[in-house]
């Protein structure tokens, strides 16, 4: 039991660092994320639809990295 609460320490310190990340990228505006090719952005009359693949999957890639670097053993 005492592994599984530092495991969600770890976790929640992570969503902690992210969202003051995010944070602070909202407030930057920078140019290029979320507005990658490959992004998928549907609009009609009264509908919008934005999924950023490209986006989604170059922030797995960099978290994988550096999930790998950290974890490695």
């Amino acid at each position: 039991m005492n592994h599984l609460a530092k495991i969600f320490l770890f976790l929640g310190g992570i969503f902690i660092i992210l969202g003051f990340v995010f944070f602070i990228f909202s407030k930057i505006n920078i140019p290029f994320l979320g507005k990658l090719p490959g992004d998928i952005l549907i609009e009609k009359k009264n509908f919008t639809f934005y999924f950023p693949l490209t986006t989604c999957l170059l922030i797995s890639l960099v978290l994988s990295l550096i999930f790998l670097f950290f974890f490695r053993r």
